[in-house]
């Protein structure tokens, strides 16, 4: 059974839209995360995989799992962190969360939670309703 460990915390430590990066055209608008894995716990843990949440504003949502973190598995001694970041492509205004799931050093699965988080369109980027003057 997997089990939420005590003191393997995330923080999302910045949000940032990036136009430039490569995105579909269903999902034209890239936010860069930058993320830190907090090891607070007494004991070892290797990070092995990750699951994401984003949920439009419709309600739709895309649901990303994979193997380790950026080609990754990072083992987090005690009072360690391990800092990275990615992106998500969005198409409306979206919220991110998910999971981070690893192995203790006496191989018991755990996981830890990454708090939701917004992916708000820049209101400048010409999407949504026109404004007229009256």
């Amino acid at each position: 059974m997997i089990s939420e460990l005590d003191g393997l915390r995330v923080t999302v430590d910045r949000v940032v839209h990036v136009p430039h990066l490569d995105a579909p055209p269903e999902r034209p608008h890239p936010f860069v995360y930058f993320i830190t894995i907090h090891n607070d716990s007494g004991i070892s843990v290797t990070i092995k995989g990750r699951k994401w949440v984003v949920t439009d504003a419709s309600g739709d949502c895309v649901v990303v799992e994979g193997d380790g973190v950026v080609g990754k598995f990072p083992r987090l001694l005690p009072g360690e962190t391990f800092s990275y970041n990615s992106y998500h492509t969005i198409g409306s205004d979206s919220t991110a969360e998910g999971a981070f799931f690893g192995l203790t050093e006496e191989d018991e699965p755990v996981f830890t939670r990454i708090p939701s988080f917004r992916l708000l369109m820049p209101k400048s980027s010409g999407w949504g309703p026109k404004k007229t003057s009256g």
